[in-house]
């Protein structure tokens, strides 16, 4: 056997160990896999948002510090319900956001009742009854979604209830007609920025992929 051939023969043993080793470390991937997020523990049992790759899961802290307590609801969101994302739900919450609001404003609660708790429904109900009783009427025009941010997130691993607080900030033109059909608040040409925080809240894991706004602020 000459020396080029047992050179070879070396390399080749050192090329399946190399796979081999890198296979227990990565593991194997077979078909889809519905969560990214690992949760490892050391130094207290505190969660590692770590994903399959290495590194944090980022569809969580570009939303919230790693350390936080928005940050670990978050993640137990995801094992609660491995297709969660984060992501997608900021992106979703824009659309509720302005079908609730404009609802709203219409006074047509009904069309999104399914979206809102019991409490916000009740207390929208009885601004849109109390505009009525006064005449008023509201002519409102949803411009567009300045800024979304995550505020906050809370879980419940007793009821897999999960609840996610979200800031919009919105430009909104509205005007505000008595029974005589004078504007008595608002403009016709100027736009206004409109700020809220909503708590969306949903029992991860469950079979309704509705959420439900829960509670309103500024």
């Amino acid at each position: 056997m000459n020396m080029q051939l047992i050179q070879l023969l070396a390399l080749a043993g050192i090329a399946v160990y190399l796979v081999l080793k890198l296979r227990g470390v990565l593991g194997t991937r077979e078909g889809h896999e519905g969560s990214r997020a690992d949760m490892s523990t050391s130094g207290g049992n505190r969660p590692k948002f770590e994903v399959i790759e290495g590194g944090p899961d980022e569809d969580i802290t570009d939303h919230a510090d790693e350390d936080s307590d928005a940050a670990r609801a978050l993640l137990s969101m995801k094992l609660a319900e491995p297709s969660f994302s984060v992501n997608e739900f900021l992106l979703g919450s824009k659309g509720a956001y302005e079908m609730i609001l404009m609802a709203f404003e219409n006074g047509d609660l009904e069309s999104v009742r399914s979206f809102l708790g019991a409490d916000v429904y009740d207390a929208f109900s009885s601004v849109v009854e109390a505009r009525k009783e006064q005449g008023l009427t509201i002519e409102a025009e949803f411009i567009g979604v300045r800024e979304t941010g995550l505020m906050g997130a809370s879980f419940d691993p007793k009821t897999n209830r999960g609840e996610v607080v979200v800031r919009f900030v919105c430009d909104l033109s509205t005007l505000v007609r008595n029974a005589s059909g004078d504007i008595i608040e608002g403009s016709e040409t100027k736009v206004k920025p409109q700020r809220d925080i909503w708590t969306f809240a949903r029992t991860m894991g469950s079979t309704d992929l509705n959420w439900q706004l829960t509670a309103t602020g500024e």
